[in-house]
């Protein structure tokens, strides 16, 4: 879909809640709402916004459709790296199962069922955020020993491998070490899966360079199939699990701006919040504001 076609779909109010569809809920996660079709399952996209891993009660309208657009242009992009969860003609399985309502289209995805990885496959290029104050007291972020003298939001050498555990809602994911990963998962898997990420990396941060942004750091999710065949599943560089920054404004020394929920998080920490549920509330500019970040990087990519 074109950008505009899409921008011109979105909804006024955000979608927070999924109701009334004939199918189980497979499982509720901070954004997305996953429900078992039998032979598949269908992922949807809310509106819902999490900062400091707490689900937020405002949601930014249209965001759920923006970040499954974004996925489904950066799945077709990176095919020849690794095969993903879709459905290969996703218009005839909203057909098949009777998904009519174009919002709904827009947020969803029908993908196979596959066995999760888990472990959060995480590829950093530039030092920014908790990587950067590692790196201010230790020298090393995520145990990579890393050169002197680098500079906050500077380019690394070369993109790292940081993988996570993967944490239940409401806990804070915990950097593991190669040796730690390889347990988890088994050491053949995760070597495929630290190569698949870095390689999807280079290449997303090299076609995002071409629309005009930098690729920080990203978190991808894999799964398995049934012969143990790693896929790439979830969202992917979306702004949601990405760190982008635009080309023009961009300057090392400092935290650049973003086209992600930073300014989200901006807000709260000016608030002084505890960063514990219940969160407050966003104003209506704070999420006007944050709904135009994700416009913005879409527009960046899809033109």
């Amino acid at each position: 879909m074109t950008f505009t076609a899409i921008a011109a779909a979105l909804p006024k109010q955000a979608v927070t809640t999924i109701a009334g569809l004939p199918f189980p809920r497979h499982a509720s996660g901070k954004v997305r709402e996953i429900f078992d079709l039998g032979d598949a399952l269908l992922l949807i996209a809310t509106d819902r916004l999490s900062a400091f891993d707490v689900v937020l009660p405002d949601g930014i309208p249209g965001k759920g459709a923006i970040l499954t657009q974004m996925s489904n242009w950066w799945f077709a992009q990176t095919g020849h790296i690794i095969a993903n969860h879709l459905l290969p003609d996703q218009a005839g399985e909203f057909a098949r199962r009777g998904l009519t309502d174009r919002d709904l289209q827009l947020r969803s995805m029908v993908v196979r069922k596959l066995k999760p990885l888990t472990i959060e496959c995480v590829a950093r290029g530039y030092l920014i955020g908790s990587g950067w104050s590692s790196y201010q007291k230790t020298g090393e972020v995520c145990g990579f020993r890393l050169p002197a003298g680098l500079r906050q939001a500077g380019k690394l050498p070369e993109p790292i491998f940081t993988p996570t555990t993967k944490a239940p809602k409401g806990q804070h994911d915990e950097p593991i070490s190669d040796t730690q990963g390889a347990v988890a998962i088994g050491e053949k898997l995760y070597a495929q899966a630290k190569a698949t990420s870095l390689a999807l990396y280079r290449f997303g941060h090299d076609r995002a360079r071409q629309a005009g942004m930098i690729l920080a750091d990203t978190k991808f999710e894999f799964g398995t199939d049934a012969a143990g065949n790693l896929i790439l599943i979830d969202e992917v560089l979306t702004p949601d699990s990405s760190r982008y920054w635009p080309a023009d404004e961009y300057r090392p020394d400092c935290s650049p701006s973003s086209y992600d929920k930073q300014f989200v998080r901006d807000h709260l920490v000016a608030l002084k919040w505890d960063q514990k549920p219940p969160a407050p509330r966003l104003p209506a500019e704070v999420i006007a504001r944050t709904q135009q970040k994700y416009l913005a990087a879409l527009k960046q990519l899809l033109g």
